[in-house]
């Protein structure tokens, strides 16, 4: 499976393609290629504005699956969405690639901006005929059963590494279409060997163990277990 995400900081915080290629490639038993195009910030109208970057990739990129991710805090709206997100689904249509929505979840200290972002993405996967992974779901139904696990990172609105590992299994059930495997539970870690992360001071040479971490057997259950429960297949 060849995957191209498309969104901001909350596609590319902590690597989370590279810890949902290794679940699909864990549950399918052959290997998933993804690449990125997100930036932090930036909204759907952003990136299909930036129309010949995301043609050339989407044209030529062999992808079969386009997880797409707009912009969540604050959370733009129905209108704003369904603009960005029309050229990106004509392009997908048009070469064949398969769009996946990528549901965010609502900020920490704004719970009820969930409802929002749950309502908006219903009416653009009826409007447009696209799935959506519901991760917002998942990650609201954990906050619910299971608040000792800390699924925000510091700010309160990027994901946490449990958070991110969260987000792949959830989308690496729905780009899979099934539940039923055991996804291996290393993650990734921004913030290994500093106090936070420090945006302005960024390392410019790492390693993928540098950031490497792994997710205990007890929370992976937890997650695990909630999102199957949510996903209902």
């Amino acid at each position: 499976m060849k995957v191209l995400f498309i969104g901001n900081s909350h596609t590319f915080f902590h690597d989370m393609p590279q810890t949902f290629s290794e679940m699909i490639e864990a549950a399918s038993g052959e290997p998933a290629d993804v690449t990125m195009l997100a930036y932090g910030g930036r909204s759907l109208i952003w990136h299909s504005d930036e129309y010949f970057a995301l043609r050339f990739a989407l044209m030529y990129g062999g992808f079969d699956l386009c997880v797409i991710q707009q912009q969540a805090h604050p959370f733009p709206g129905y209108e704003e969405t369904a603009k960005g997100l029309r050229t990106i689904a004509e392009i997908c249509g048009v070469n064949g690639v398969k769009p996946l929505l990528y549901m965010p979840w609502a900020e920490k200290r704004f719970p009820e901006n969930q409802e929002k972002i749950c309502s908006a993405f219903e009416k653009l996967s009826a409007e447009f005929g696209i799935p959506v992974a519901p991760v917002g779901l998942v990650w609201k139904e954990m906050l619910k059963v299971h608040p000792e696990i800390d699924l925000f990172y510091t700010d309160g609105e990027h994901a946490s590494p449990v958070g991110d590992w969260l987000i792949a299994y959830t989308l690496a059930c729905c780009a899979l279409g099934r539940t039923d495997f055991e996804p291996p539970r290393g993650a990734r870690n921004f913030a290994n060997g500093m106090d936070s992360i420090d945006m302005e001071h960024l390392r410019l040479v790492e390693k993928p163990a540098d950031t490497a971490i792994t997710i205990s057997e007890r929370t992976a259950a937890a997650v695990t277990e909630t999102a199957r429960r949510v996903l209902g297949f």
